[in-house]
This record gives C-alpha cells, sequence and structure tokens, in this order.
C-alpha cells in the first residue's frame, strides 16, 4: 500500500517514550519543508485548512472534500512524513464520520482525531459545547469500524478541561479509551495537575493540542504519555505576514532586486524537486 509506511511510521511515534512535536504544515511546499528539516510527523489542522483553501477564520465552513482534496495533495507531496489531521467533529453525525474516515484514508492520512464538540456552532451560543458522552463515544467506535487499513490511527478528540471541567474530561478520557481508539487528544490543558490526573487514567497515548508554559517541558509531557504535542501553527501565520510585507514593499516601490526575505534558489529548487524534473525530463523526453 502506498501509504503502509507512513501509518507504520506514525504508529512507532505513539509507541515510543518520546514527546514529538509536529510540522505545522498547510500544502505541498510546506509538507516538502517540513521533511527536509527532519520533522517526525507533519500536522494539517482544521483551522490552517480554511485558512489556506478558503481564507476564511475556522468556522467549519471548509466541507469534507475540500479538506480530504487538500490532505490528499500534501501527501502526494511528501516522500515520507506521515500526515496527522484534525478531521473536527467528523462533518456531522456518527455516519458522516464513517464518511470523514474513508475519504481521509484514501487520501493517505497516517492519523486522524474526531473531536466531541458541538460543531458548526448553535445559533445563540457564545461558547463552545460539547455533545453528550454517549455521542463522542458513537463517534469513535464509528470510526474504528470505518477505517480499513488498521494501520490509521484514529484518536478521540476533547476539550473537556477547558469547556466542562477536568471531572468531565476524566470520565471522557476513560470512556474513549475503552472504545479502543488509539490515542487520546486534548486541548485546553494549562496545567501539570491537569494532566496528571488525566495521564492517571488514561490507557492509550496523549496527544497536546495546546501547550501552556507550565507544561512545554518535553521530558515531563513524555513521563505522563503524551507522544506529540502541537506548538500552534506559526508557520501558515509567518507566510501571511512574508507575503503581506513583499506584496507591500513593491506596491510601495521597491526595486524587485531590493526585497529581502527571499529563499536561497537551493531552497526553492528542493521544493519544487527540480532535480528530480530535470531527470524525468531527460529520460523520457529525450531532453
Amino acid at each position: 500500500m502506498r501509504w503502509k509506511a507512513r501509518r507504520e511510521a506514525a504508529r512507532a511515534v505513539l509507541e515510543g517514550s518520546a514527546c514529538i512535536h509536529p510540522a505545522s504544515v498547510h500544502d505541498p511546499v510546506s509538507v516538502r519543508i517540513a521533511e527536509g528539516l527532519g520533522f517526525e510527523l507533519g500536522m494539517f489542522a482544521g483551522s490552517v485548512a480554511s485558512l489556506a483553501v478558503l481564507g476564511a477564520p475556522d468556522l467549519i465552513v471548509l466541507t469534507l472534500t475540500e479538506f480530504a482534496e487538500q490532505a490528499l495533495r500534501i501527501n502526494r507531496a511528501a516522500s515520507r512524513l506521515p500526515l496527522v489531521v484534525d478531521a473536527d467533529h467528523g462533518y456531522g453525525n456518527a455516519l458522516n464520520v464513517m464518511r470523514t474516515v474513508e475519504e481521509l484514508e484514501i487520501a493517505g492520512v497516517a492519523a486522524m482525531s474526531i473531536e466531541d464538540t458541538e460543531l458548526p456552532t448553535p445559533y445563540g451560543t457564545t461558547k463552545p459545547r460539547l455533545i453528550a458522552l454517549d455521542e463522542g463515544v458513537g463517534k469513535i467506535r464509528a470510526a474504528l469500524a470505518a477505517r480499513q487499513d488498521k494501520g490509521l490511527s484514529i484518536f478521540a478528540r476533547t476539550g473537556a478541561v477547558s469547556v466542562t471541567g477536568l471531572e468531565d474530561a476524566l470520565l471522557r478520557a476513560k470512556a474513549y479509551c475503552k472504545t479502543g481508539a488509539d490515542g487520546l487528544f486534548l486541548t485546553g490543558v494549562t496545567k501539570r495537575a491537569e494532566l496528571d490526573a488525566i495521564a492517571e487514567v488514561a490507557t492509550i497515548p496523549i496527544i497536546l493540542g495546546t501547550l501552556s508554559p507550565e507544561i512545554t517541558d518535553k521530558a515531563y509531557l513524555a513521563s505522563r504519555g503524551v507522544r506529540i504535542a502541537l506548538q500552534g501553527h506559526l508557520p501558515f501565520q509567518a507566510a501571511i505576514q512574508a507575503l503581506h510585507a513583499t506584496m507591500k514593499a513593491l506596491r510601495d516601490g521597491v526595486q524587485p532586486k531590493d526585497v529581502g526575505g527571499l529563499p536561497e534558489p537551493a531552497l526553492a529548487k528542493a521544493v519544487t524537486r527540480e532535480a528530480d524534473y530535470a531527470a524525468w525530463g531527460k529520460g523520457y523526453l529525450g531532453g
């Protein structure tokens, strides 16, 4: 299978003893940069997908088709880097979750998370709300049943710590671990006491979607069963600033030769695989 080695590599991270930070990627160029820098995993988040595909905020206006297509573009461009994706709420109920797993499995992802937040935000609400625990468990069970390749990792994600409190988070963590999910994805954890309590009940690897100053030490995280810890999505934000600065300089009259911040030719050639295309042209086009 085309994606087998990548899924095995992602599982090796989960089964290891260290905590790693994945690279936040959003397109073919960014994933090739991440790969060249030696990252163990790439992370494609729903919020970044909304920005990259639609130029829209993270309001669940992106469709499953758009998300899966971009994930496939990223995977096709990479040589070996496993891609973890945030599939939000699975784009609907448990049956929609099954379709989401099918599409993302075909798109080549190595791991994916399904969360228990009530999405899109219901009319008249201003704060995040969670779906009932039974429904959340049903979604994870449906996701596990839908995958054809058992190498694909399924994470149960919850933001209960910051939405409904630690007690509910512990109940949800215990229930999701019992589903057979491959990882427990947590957001909103900011204190060691919170992570310590969850680590006591978690029987599967932990993935953290937020890191506060109190829980940034990788050795500590690893000791609590955290195998993947996100660091936000700074690369895309930096790209926005770089694009703005370059366009503004040109608009303000700066000559192209004087514009700074441009990549070295070797980097540009690497991310476009120029050498590969040159070889293929010579071999197959007689050039």
